[in-house]
């Protein structure tokens, strides 16, 4: 897709991070936005800017409150863009949680209600009603283009250790996407699905708690000892990410254009991936995910394994 203007685009997760910087770009290249967001308040905020953006271009923005986990929410909305502006031509399937982390065995019943709810489920609603909208679009008009784009994480292409729950979570995207890549090319050739796979961005993700609902909130608010240390991992390593929300968002707008399908934040980044299938197909145990850095699994490990 190279012309975006008088398009539509759909942004779950709108109100921060990658979801706000691409409704940026859709706006500046005159696209209709839709920015969906479970948190009120910076979704308004955003929503007003991104208004302000799309406006001269002719673009509208229309801003909707959803809880992409719910399947009755999400059905509404897709109802309502439908009816205000037609089919989309860009689905970004973004919204995001990153908690629940530490070891695998100590997420509760709600850790994975919840992840799973967001990062999986939300993407799920987003690809099984929007893309029959877009493919009646497409056999109606020929000069239709409509692309999906579904964010995951290298953490969905890798198993790093004491952050289980967000990797299942991140894996189910990953295939979600390259699963529906293959189906489309049976059925169309104007209708593509990408995936989106960032490395260590700062966004809010390391924040998520903020908006976790409170029927899925523990019991209990103490977090175990390994918890507390992915925590603390998280934030230093989402915060200390060199490469900026706005400049993925930049390199999907890339990939839109290439019609690629994989989009990468950080490329250096798969050589990890690489051993990881080296590792699948000479049917050896997993290599140690701190290979090349002993001192950091080392510490890790004094610290999960002190009484």
């Amino acid at each position: 897709m190279t012309n975006f203007k008088g398009r539509t685009a759909v942004l779950t997760g709108a109100g921060s991070g990658f979801g706000l910087e691409c409704a940026r770009i859709a706006a500046r290249e005159g696209m209709h936005v839709v920015m969906v967001d479970v948190q009120a308040d910076a979704l308004a905020t955003a929503a007003a800017e991104v208004a302000a953006l799309a406006a001269p271009q002719g673009g509208r923005v229309l801003a909707r409150r959803v809880d992409v986990s719910q399947a009755e929410a999400m059905q509404a909305l897709a109802g309502e863009v439908q009816a205000e502006f037609g089919a989309p031509s860009l689905v970004f399937n973004n919204a995001g949680v990153g908690g629940a982390g530490g070891l695998v065995w100590e997420a509760t019943q709600k850790d994975w209600e919840w992840v799973l709810g967001v990062n999986v489920l939300g993407v799920v609603h987003g690809v099984r009603l929007f893309t029959p909208m877009m493919l009646a679009a497409a056999q109606a008009d020929p000069s239709f283009e409509g692309h999906i784009v579904n964010t995951a994480s290298m953490a969905g292409l890798l198993s790093p250790p004491n952050m289980g729950v967000y990797n299942v979570s991140k894996h189910a995207v990953v295939t979600l996407s390259e699963t529906l890549y293959q189906d489309l090319s049976l059925v169309t050739e104007q209708v593509h699905a990408h995936v989106l796979c960032p490395y260590f961005v700062p966004t809010g993700i390391s924040q998520s708690q903020r908006n976790r609902p409170a029927e899925l909130a523990n019991e209990s608010a103490q977090l175990t000892k390994s918890q507390l240390i992915a925590q603390a991992m998280s934030d230093k390593a989402v915060g200390s990410g060199k490469v900026s929300a706005a400049q993925v968002a930049a390199m999907v707008f890339d990939a839109l254009r290439e019609n690629r399908f994989y989009i990468f934040s950080h490329p250096h980044a798969l050589g990890p991936v690489k051993t990881r299938l080296e590792d699948v197909l000479a049917v050896r145990n997993p290599t140690d995910a701190f290979e090349g850095r002993p001192e950091v699994a080392a510490q890790l490990r004094e610290a999960l394994r002190a009484v």
